[in-house]
């Protein structure tokens, strides 16, 4: 736990430990932050993204060195659709031994969650069920006046089901931006559940594109992972791309 991390996720994180019989070690990282904020000379009270950054990267050192204690991997986190945006800290949830979910999207996270809930006794069914009602967030950022998550994901990026609809058809059938816009479109109309706006869906189409070649270079040097479905990210095989390549064409 540090700065932002809020009641709910942290008593969640906790009884699913409990209910898989999974051992627990908290590691309180805020006086080592703060001791970093120190050395380098950065004002607290600037919630930036050096603020955020250096919990992010600190939690990777503790984990790191606990693996190195105890002759054990860093499991990486991170799924398909962080990994398009960029939506990690470089050198920090970005970084681990393996990474378990590196191909698989959110939304389809979110299914997996709820298919295991659906068999689960009651006291675990809870808790994935609280998880999955709980909004996406890195929590590096303060909680607001009630203790609640303040730093949503999806207010900053766009929503994921969207990402993964552009990652999908993107990568999956190489079709262009136009392709793609128009098809979202025309899914959302035909959709029951989501009632995305035309111009929403051009805004975060526009940072799809732009989150996603930009920050190719997390990509380019991403832990070892297993591929499990039709589209990758992985520079070993599946998108060799360069970091410094002219995207506004896609714009």
């Amino acid at each position: 736990p540090c700065f932002g991390t809020t009641k709910r996720t942290k008593s969640n994180a906790v009884k699913l430990c409990e209910e898989l019989g999974v051992s627990v070690q908290e590691v309180n990282i805020t006086a080592a932050v703060r001791q970093h904020f120190a050395d380098i000379g950065h004002d607290e009270s600037v919630h930036d993204v050096t603020y955020e950054n250096c919990q992010a990267r600190e939690r990777t050192q503790v984990l790191m060195d606990i693996a190195n204690q105890s002759g054990g991997l860093v499991i990486g986190t991170g799924d398909l659709s962080e990994l398009a945006l960029g939506w990690a800290t470089y050198n920090g949830d970005h970084m681990s031994m393996y990474a378990v979910n590196c191909s698989v999207p959110k939304t389809l996270v979110r299914y997996i969650v709820q298919y295991e809930a659906a068999s689960s006794a009651p006291a675990l069914q809870a808790v994935l069920l609280d998880i999955l009602d709980t909004p996406v967030s890195p929590e590096l950022l303060p909680a607001d006046e009630n203790g609640q998550i303040a730093q949503k994901t999806e207010d900053t990026v766009g929503s994921y089901i969207l990402h993964d609809f552009f990652l999908y058809y993107t990568l999956r059938y190489g079709m262009s931006p136009e392709e793609v816009n128009e098809l979202c479109k025309e899914a959302v109309r035909q959709s029951d559940e989501y009632n995305f706006s035309d111009s929403e869906i051009d805004k975060w189409q526009k940072v799809f594109y732009t989150r996603f070649f930009r920050q190719q270079f997390k990509r380019n040097c991403m832990p070892d992972g297993v591929k499990v479905g039709t589209v990758s990210v992985s520079p070993r095989g599946d998108l060799r791309l360069p970091s410094e390549i002219e995207f506004e064409d896609f714009l």
